[in-house]
């Protein structure tokens, strides 16, 4: 396993900004702006990516459009973590032939996680003739050449080549939201969870230098953001394979002495390395949200260890006690996966105990998806789905009463909020978030967005708050 992390030369990426600049200057001499159309499957860490691209993308002379018609070059960055998410993927570039037969110069890009897999690679290559490029993850940051290279030259272009990835700095950013910024710390996983492909896919675990982390963090404080959230497959295990070690916990606090009036935020944590230190940090840093995302995944320990997971149910629920005692008003979010190959319903009843248990805010709830090429795709899974059905709704059912029952609680509270964007519903046309990340929804006007405001909690559901400024 490769524990030293490589970084792309800044020459290399330099190169890839003149590539662009060269785009640029051929789009100009043609008159009309191109434009580019780009669409994001999956988690944060692909949202990220995609504000990569867009940067990219802006820097070569394209605006953007959400109309695939209108597009001179439509990229779909993939998720490949759940089989729901790659079937509408497939479906959806499938449905892109019939733009590529009106339009047979727009460029048909897929890049993200699917694209890792082989079979995957190997299918839209035989399947999907209208796609022009294919590349992964870890070719992002060639992005450029693989355009000039179709703009230039007939053929396609496929960069899917098996590697452990490296860190690319330089790459220009175009960001779709005005208040939140992501900002990956690292990229990668040497978990090898039995049931995920990620570590496959987006290879072992990298992470960025401090100074350019703090750098990128103190860039967004000046232009403004006001929730900026640290993203990486397991943020816990951040600077393992720096030259100079600096773990999570340090990283937090250098973020937190950055000046400025925003929060901090991060995910995904893993609970094998969410320490104490970890949780004195958050309740000292008056910026860290008071919100923790602690995937337990299931609550019977024979389950965990098919899943290898390295930790217990005693050692989670001892986290999570360690957790409170530091910071009492912390707002516990996890994800769950239900009907994982040979569990049985009366081991699925130690999930249920856990979340009587930890009452947890939210939870994030999935059926078991078997990913091709992870150890749990070829487990034995006698448990018939309409059982599996049966034990997801009950789990989605006591959820559902906690979280309102939690949500209900907050009724008469005043909570600072950031107010974050439009709501979309007529009599509350904003939507704003809790220190905790809880939604709620207000009336008021839009030239609020951006700020924070003191809410009064007039009302609640299983999935939202509501309420009134002050």
């Amino acid at each position: 396993m490769q524990r030293t992390t490589t970084v792309v030369p800044q020459a290399d990426i330099d190169r890839q900004l003149a590539i662009c600049d060269q785009i640029a200057q051929l789009s100009a001499q043609r008159g009309a702006q191109p434009l580019a159309f780009v669409d994001t499957y999956g988690c944060q860490q692909n949202e990220a990516d995609s504000e990569r691209i867009r940067g990219y993308l802006r820097r070569m002379g394209y605006g953007f459009t959400g109309d695939e018609e209108q597009a001179q070059i439509i990229v779909i960055n993939t998720c490949a973590v759940r089989e729901h998410a790659e079937l509408r993927v497939l479906g959806n570039v499938g449905a892109l032939v019939h733009v590529k037969r009106r339009h047979p110069d727009t460029l048909i890009c897929l890049c993200g996680c699917m694209m890792q897999e082989p079979h995957i690679a190997d299918k839209i290559c035989k399947s999907y003739r209208h796609v022009d490029l294919v590349f992964g993850p870890h070719a992002l940051w060639q992005f450029p050449e693989f355009v000039q290279t179709l703009l230039t030259r007939r053929g396609r272009v496929f960069r899917t080549a098996d590697e452990p990835g490296s860190i690319a700095e330089g790459i220009p950013v175009v960001r779709q939201d005005s208040v939140k910024a992501w900002v990956s710390i690292m990229y990668g996983c040497n978990n090898f969870c039995s049931y995920c492909i990620v570590p496959y896919v987006r290879g072992r675990e990298r992470s960025r230098a401090p100074e350019d982390i703090l750098e990128e963090v103190r860039q967004l404080a000046a232009e403004g953001y006001r929730d900026i959230t640290l993203l990486g497959q397991n943020v816990n295990s951040y600077g393992k394979d720096l030259d100079e070690p600096m773990d999570f916990s340090d990283l937090l606090r250098a973020v937190n002495d950055i000046p400025g009036d925003f929060l901090i935020r991060f995910m995904t944590s893993h609970p094998k390395d969410a320490t104490h230190k970890l949780f004195e940090t958050m309740a000292r840093c008056e910026k860290v949200a008071p919100v923790l995302h602690l995937p337990f995944q299931a609550g019977n320990d024979r389950i965990l260890k098919e899943m290898n997971r390295r930790h217990t149910r005693a050692q989670y629920l001892e986290k999570i006690r360690d957790l409170r005692s530091l910071i009492p008003d912390i707002v516990l979010t996890s994800d769950v996966i239900v009907g994982f190959p040979g569990e049985t319903t009366w081991e699925f009843e130690d999930t249920l105990k856990v979340l009587e248990e930890v009452q947890f805010d939210a939870l994030f709830t999935f059926l078991f998806s078997p990913r091709e090429g992870t150890p749990a795709a070829k487990l034995p899974d006698p448990m018939p789905r309409e059982e599996k059905l049966r034990n997801f709704n009950r789990l989605v059912e006591l959820q559902n009463e906690i979280s309102a029952r939690k949500h209900a609680a907050y009724i008469g509270k005043t909570v600072r909020c950031l107010i974050d964007g439009r709501s979309g519903e007529e009599a509350y046309p904003l939507s704003a978030r809790t220190p905790g990340n809880r939604l709620v929804r207000l009336a008021g006007d839009e030239g609020l967005i951006g700020a924070f405001a003191d809410v009064k909690i007039t009302g609640a559901n299983t999935w939202s708050l509501f309420g009134e400024l002050i």
